[in-house]
């Protein structure tokens, strides 16, 4: 069986699950996956997956931990994007896929072609907590990647036939010992500088920043990392506490892990909003709507339990499904992953 496999790549989520899913498909060879990736740079790679075909799609610009409207329409080559749309070879596949990636969503649709999404996006289709919701975003996420048929990943299924998160996690065999003291701060969207500056006066904790514009630097309970899949995944799993916007997947690891979470959505973004709302209501996390010394560090000195939710294999179980063609109800595969 012949798969085009489309993946979003604006944020690490995306990557992450599409990486899980390419490592368990290994187990079926007669399936033959084309990967493509869109909405990120082609030189930040796609992961686990290392061949893959690329087009430039679309995405957003986020500054100060908000998004850049303005910025976001000057990226975005719409000329460009209906170009690779038109051009995209869909022959030969038997099943077209698509982790909210645009240009395979759209290219089929205009083919009149069945399309199978997979993705935190397409949960909320559902009655589910929102935040910032408004008939015009809602429609724009609906139609951003269109597909025919759809599983929706959450935190929880709140009544609705959408599975578990993919946590893309390999724990070490030896044991590793969790410093209660040890703080995570991926805020990736926030300015570094001002961010760092922020952290310094509190000495008793130990600050592991990861940012796109770090360089790798130790400065007394400061160390700046640049992005890196594995590093950081290191150092996860080591810390006591996470700081970090509301993006799904890694808030879906640190809930695996047992993290404090502390987490500031990015404003303007539909998605993380919402996704603060959800973490509020099941009492996962502390929401904070912007970082102001005060409650950071209220949380810091009087951090609450940390709650640990110990997720099925969803990538396994999402790769057996594509390899018998994606027959089973979305349905069923909740009812079983929550079991």
């Amino acid at each position: 069986m012949k798969i085009l496999f489309g993946v979003q790549g604006t944020g690490n989520g995306h990557i992450s699950r599409a990486s899980a899913i390419y490592e368990e498909l290994k187990a079926f060879p007669d399936v033959d996956v084309t990967w493509l990736l869109s909405g990120r740079e082609r030189e930040r790679g796609c992961g686990a997956i290392k061949n893959f075909e690329w087009r430039q799609g679309l995405t957003f610009i986020s500054e100060n931990g908000k998004i850049n409207l303005l910025k976001t329409a000057r990226q975005n080559n719409l000329v460009q994007f209906w170009r690779d749309v038109n051009s995209l070879d869909l022959s030969g596949y038997d099943l077209l896929i698509c982790d909210y990636e645009p240009v395979v969503a759209h290219a089929a649709r205009k083919r009149g072609l069945p399309t199978v999404g997979i993705g935190h996006q397409y949960a909320f289709r559902y009655d589910i907590p929102l935040r910032g919701a408004n008939p015009f975003v809602k429609g724009l996420m609906n139609v951003f990647a269109p597909t025919t048929k759809s599983v929706g990943l959450h935190w929880h299924h709140f009544g609705h036939p959408i599975l578990p998160p993919i946590v893309d996690l390999h724990l070490p065999v030896q044991p590793f010992v969790v410093h209660f003291h040890k703080v995570i701060v991926y805020l990736p969207f926030e300015n570094l500088a001002e961010i760092r500056q922020m952290f310094s006066p509190w000495k008793d904790h130990e600050f592991w920043f990861y940012h796109p514009d770090a360089l790798h630097e130790d400065d007394g309970h400061l160390h700046l990392r640049p992005i890196s899949r594995d590093g950081f995944k290191q150092d996860l799993l080591t810390a006591g506490k996470v700081i970090t916007n509301s993006g799904f997947e890694l808030i879906s690891e640190c809930l695996q892990l047992g993290k404090a979470i502390l987490t500031k959505p990015l404003h303007g973004q539909f998605e993380q909003l919402s996704n603060a709302e959800a973490m509020a209501r099941l009492q996962y996390a502390t929401v904070i709507d912007s970082l102001q010394p005060a409650p950071i560090e209220n949380w810091l000195r009087n951090t609450p339990p940390a709650v640990t939710v110990n997720y099925p294999n969803v990538a396994k179980a999402l790769a057996a499904w594509i390899a018998g063609g994606c027959r089973e109800t979305e349905q069923d595969l909740a009812d079983a992953l929550w079991k």
